[in-house]
């Protein structure tokens, strides 16, 4: 996924994500129990981990709306998306590098 880019303070615009299965194909999201977007910054101190939409389940696309504080301190900042199956097993996606959201600093 192509890192996403925000300015400091801002709820908009939404990040909408399709997570691929390892293999590259849409993953079907079809009975999963839940699905967590997780923010996180260099030094692994978590920032966000909330819940997100499913808006196709069958196709992977998800959608996390930006809560108020999400986006409040400027940096760069790592994320997944973490799976919990209908079997309660755990995937987490992307499953080889975290997506980069770059959180640019407001001018005043």
């Amino acid at each position: 996924m192509p890192d996403f880019f925000i300015k400091q303070n801002d709820t908009s615009p939404t990040f909408q994500a399709t997570l691929k299965s390892p293999l590259g194909s849409n993953e079907n999201l079809t009975g999963v129990q839940s699905v967590t977007f997780k923010m996180a910054n260099s030094v692994q101190v978590v920032k966000i981990s909330q819940p997100v939409t499913i808006d196709d389940a069958a196709n992977g696309k998800v959608t996390y709306e930006w809560q108020t504080g999400d986006t409040d301190t400027s940096g760069t900042f790592f994320a997944e998306f973490e799976v919990i199956k209908a079997d309660g097993k755990r995937e987490t996606f992307p499953n080889t590098d975290p997506i980069n959201v770059v959180i640019k600093r407001d001018v005043v």
